[in-house]
């Protein structure tokens, strides 16, 4: 999957016109957030993939994922 994302950002400069922040419309933020959690995730499943074990039923992660929230 290729995303090609369009960004607008306006740069903020210092005295002497070096670039020191960059600002982008929120739309556009959201979106770059989207496809690095999408990435993430690829990244956390190619690694499971990786690691060998024998898969989990979903149920039984479901019920480990509420166990965890539960002890926070």
């Amino acid at each position: 999957m290729i995303c090609l994302l369009t960004i607008h950002p306006q740069y903020i400069t210092d005295q002497k016109g070096k670039k020191i922040s960059v600002v982008i419309p929120i739309d556009e933020y959201e979106r770059i957030v989207e496809e690095l959690e999408d990435l993430e995730d690829i990244e956390l499943y190619d690694e499971s993939k990786a690691d060998g074990e024998a898969p989990i039923p979903m149920e039984d992660a479901f019920k480990m994922i509420e166990a965890s929230k539960k002890r926070k």
